[in-house]
């Protein structure tokens, strides 16, 4: 019997326990194939993954047995989101379902070699249950100074709720009316000019320059309005109407808006001769706010009789009559952000904040600040605005819309801040009161586009007279 037949005829069993050598040397060597000179290329493709990062999401098998233990939470969450709750297993060291996936599937490892990961901001919790939330870095608060920067005396700054004494133009001229005078004063060069002086039988009401910067206009005692040219200290224009004092201007383009405690508003215009086009009567009593929108197409006055009045060119009746403040209203500011969003301010028996849509009359919010609202002013950097007050704590606040949080409360000022004006970089604002002080505060940031107009050595501290 050849060997061949031995072998297959073994018993059962016997097979297993054979040594390979014993096979071979059994069976004749084959004749080795020659391999095929051409190579043959399957449809798979392996990448290399030596640079490529699954080794962060620990699809690649470690070579240390050790576990990532504080993502222990995260695979978890993950793996139940992904295959259901039956998936998870019960103890970081259990064994899930059988439909469980590998364990290794989807599970997160931490890059510490990219610090800007957008998964380094991911941790868990140390009680295993939830996962916190995305942590960013937190974003300084912005530090506004407490103290004014600059201070200037204004001798014989009026006390007088219903006037407005303080303007800052386009061109960084900042514009004062002082007892019976209206004086400049540049920001650039901190020069002081004396533009005029009305005499001992009239007095400066308000001041308030055109959007160019070039020219003021004046309200005196005895309701007349005067244009002058800021550049050559000269009057070009003087136009009556009023029967008593002008409190109150505004400019829309070439139409000068003026109120007076005559209860009326004057449309002025300075290309016709007329004294005035245009009254608008609405008022029982007197007008001590007035501000036209940013598209020149709105105008709301605010009135000692409480009343916000919404008019518009077309017609001389108010198209708004919001009577929701309790006091005088004379703070006014239209939005630059959002258009026909209206922001006013109460008196002392009020002291809100109130917001309106002009669109349909509707009141968004209202704010009690504590104290009277004397002025309101938008900043155009960011969607912030600042509120001046009198009664009783005389103070100024930074306001955040619209959630109206408090971003900075600002004191100095031993009287009500009466004044307000914005430089026209919209970071500085000047507040002057009747404590015959006026303060420069930095409040505002700037915008990425724009360069402060001003330099350390006009802006340095120190107190200095106005004249």
């Amino acid at each position: 019997m050849d060997s061949r037949k031995t072998r297959l005829n073994l018993p059962v069993g016997m097979e297993t326990s054979l040594r390979l050598d014993t096979i071979t040397t059994c069976f004749p060597a084959m004749p080795k194939t020659p391999s095929p000179s051409k190579t043959t290329y399957s449809d798979r493709f392996i990448p290399c993954r030596s640079s490529s990062r699954l080794q962060n999401f620990n699809l690649v098998e470690k070579s240390s047995p050790a576990k990532e233990g504080g993502n222990e939470a995260y695979s978890r969450l993950l793996r139940a989101e992904l295959f259901g709750p039956d998936s998870v297993p019960c103890s970081p060291g259990g064994q899930g379902s059988p439909m469980s996936p590998n364990k290794n599937l989807f599970r997160f490892k931490t890059d510490h070699s990219t610090p800007n990961s957008p998964f380094s901001g991911l941790a868990s919790s140390q009680d295993g249950g939830l996962l916190n939330e995305v942590s960013t870095p937190p974003k300084a608060p912005r530090k506004i100074p407490k103290t004014p920067h600059k201070v200037l005396d204004a001798p014989s700054l009026q006390d007088d709720f219903y006037l407005n004494l303080v303007d800052w133009s386009s061109q960084n001229v900042l514009a004062v009316g002082l007892g019976t005078c209206v004086y400049l004063w540049s920001a650039t060069t901190s020069k002081v000019t004396k533009l005029c002086d009305l005499g001992p039988r009239d007095g400066v009401c308000s001041v308030q320059w055109t959007r160019e910067g070039s020219y003021l206009s004046i309200g005196t005692s005895l309701g007349e309005v005067q244009i002058w040219d800021g550049s050559r200290c000269k009057r070009i224009r003087n136009m009556g109407g009023h029967q008593t004092r002008t409190g109150v201007l505004a400019w829309n383009s070439c139409i000068l808006s003026s109120g007076s405690r005559d209860k009326n508003i004057l449309q002025h215009d300075i290309r016709v001769p007329n004294d005035f086009i245009s009254k608008f009567i609405g008022h029982r009593s007197e007008v001590c706010g007035l501000k036209w929108s940013h598209d020149d197409r709105e105008l709301a006055s605010g009135g000692n009789d409480n009343q916000l009045l919404v008019w518009n060119q077309r017609s001389q009746h108010p198209v708004l009559k919001l009577t929701e403040h309790t006091a005088a209203v004379k703070a006014i500011a239209w939005s630059p952000h959002q258009h026909g969003l209206l922001a006013s301010g109460g008196g002392t028996a009020d002291r809100c904040i109130r917001f309106w849509n002009t669109a349909n009359g509707n009141m968004l919010n209202s704010m009690d600040t504590g104290s009277q609202v004397c002025n309101l002013a938008w900043c155009k950097n960011v969607n912030e605005l600042v509120s001046t007050h009198g009664y009783s704590q005389n103070q100024i606040m930074v306001w955040k819309y619209p959630s109206m949080g408090k971003v900075a409360t600002l004191t100095g000022h031993t009287l009500r801040v009466l004044y307000l004006s914005m430089s026209p970089d919209g970071q500085t604002i000047v507040t002057g009161a009747g404590d015959e002080t006026l303060r420069f505060w930095n409040i505002f940031p700037s915008t990425k586009a724009q360069a402060p107009v001003r330099d350390s050595g006009v802006w340095s501290l120190g107190r200095t007279h106005i004249r």
